[in-house]
C-alpha cells in the first residue's frame, strides 16, 4: 500500500504544529506537506513549502497529489480586512486548488463562536442558526461555504487549551485581574478541548478508511466545562493568583470589568463565563476514538507557558 500524502495548511500554528507531531507518530510513513509562511520550528520529517491564504497565487500547487488535506491556517486576530483575506477569501482560493488537485479528502477547523453570544445548552449542529458577531468568526463561517461545496468535513471547536494557547486562558487571567470573583457564581458550562486532543481527532480523521466524510460536526470534549471547576484548576496550577472567593452577581462582574482596564472586551468575556456547550459525541464515534479524560485533567502540561504568560494580550 502507497503512502498518505497529506497536505496541512497552518502548519505552524497551534493546532497545526500538534498536528505534524500527531501525525509523525500515528503514520510515520506519510508523506506530510507542511504549508505556512514560515518554516515549522519542529522536526516532522516532512516538506515545507512556504504559502500564504492571502496570497492566492502562492497557493499554486500546493495540494498536487494529495490524498488529504487538513486546513487548519486561520487567522483570528481583529483585523477585518485580514480576517477576509485569510478566512474566507484565502480558503477559497484553496479549495479551488484541493478540486483542481483532485484530492478526495478535504477536513477543515472551525469554531464554534459562529454561533455567537448564546447562552447555548447542549445543541447539536443542526438544532443551530450561525449568527457570528466578530469578523474573525464572521469570516470563517464564510470560509465553511467552499469546504462544503468540494464534498469536506468541517469540525467545529470550542475552545482550544493547551501549551501554546494564547487566547483562552490568557482571556480568563485578564478578566479574573479585573473581576477577582466567581462570575455569575461560576456556573457557566462552556465546550473545551485540549489542543492533543483536538489533534488526536483530526488526525483520525485524516488517516480513516472508507468514505471521506463530509458535513460540519463539532470537535472539543464532549463533556462541558463548569467556570468554576476550570478557575479553580487554573489556580491550583498557581496560573491564578488564588481560586474565585466571592459570588458576584452579573451585572456587579460586568461593571468591574468595563471599570479596571484591559484587553477581554464584555463580548469575550460572556463567552468564557456563560453558557456555551455544544454536543460532540459524534466526532468521536465517526473516528473510534476515545476523548480521553477531559482538557482540565490536560492542564498540568501547560500550566508553564500559561504563568510565563499570565493575562498577556495576544499579539
Amino acid at each position: 500500500m502507497s503512502p498518505r500524502h497529506i497536505v496541512v495548511t497552518g502548519a505552524t500554528g497551534f493546532v497545526g504544529s500538534a498536528v505534524l507531531r500527531r501525525l509523525a507518530e500515528q503514520d510515520p510513513q506519510a508523506v506530510v506537506r507542511a504549508v505556512s509562511r514560515t518554516r515549522p520550528p519542529i522536526a516532522y520529517g516532512g516538506r515545507w513549502v512556504g504559502a500564504d491564504l492571502a496570497d492566492a497565487e502562492s497557493l499554486r500547487g500546493v495540494c498536487d497529489g494529495a490524498d488529504v488535506l487538513l486546513s487548519l491556517a486561520s487567522f483570528i486576530g481583529p483585523d477585518a480586512d485580514r480576517c477576509t483575506a485569510v478566512n474566507s477569501t484565502g480558503t477559497a482560493a484553496l479549495m479551488a486548488e484541493a478540486r483542481r488537485a483532485g484530492v478526495p479528502r478535504v477536513v477543515q477547523l472551525s469554531t464554534c463562536a459562529v454561533y455567537g453570544p448564546g447562552p447555548h445548552t447542549g445543541q447539536d449542529v443542526g438544532e443551530l442558526t450561525p449568527a457570528p458577531v466578530s469578523a474573525a468568526s464572521s469570516s470563517r463561517l464564510a470560509g465553511e461555504e467552499p469546504v462544503l461545496d468540494a464534498g469536506g468535513l468541517v469540525l467545529r471547536a470550542g475552545l482550544v487549551l493547551g501549551r501554546g494557547d494564547r487566547w483562552v486562558v490568557p482571556a480568563l487571567a485578564d478578566a479574573f485581574r479585573r473581576v477577582p470573583a466567581a462570575w455569575g457564581g461560576g456556573a457557566g458550562l462552556a465546550s473545551f478541548v485540549d489542543v492533543d486532543d483536538l489533534a488526536r481527532l483530526i488526525t483520525a480523521f485524516a488517516l480513516g478508511d472508507g468514505a471521506a466524510p463530509a458535513g460540519i460536526l463539532h470537535a472539543h470534549h464532549p463533556v462541558p466545562v463548569r467556570n468554576r471547576d476550570l478557575m479553580a484548576a487554573l489556580a491550583a496550577h498557581r496560573v491564578l493568583p488564588a481560586a474565585p472567593a466571592g459570588d458576584w452577581p452579573w451585572r456587579r462582574c460586568l461593571e468591574a470589568l468595563a471599570a479596571t482596564p484591559g484587553w477581554v472586551s464584555e463580548r469575550q468575556f460572556t463567552l468564557l463565563a456563560g453558557d456555551h456547550w455544544y454536543r460532540a459525541d459524534e466526532a468521536w464515534r465517526l473516528t473510534g476514538t476515545a476523548p480521553g479524560p477531559g482538557p482540565l485533567s490536560r492542564l498540568g502540561a501547560a500550566a508553564q507557558w500559561y504563568r510565563e504568560r499570565g493575562g498577556t494580550a495576544p499579539g
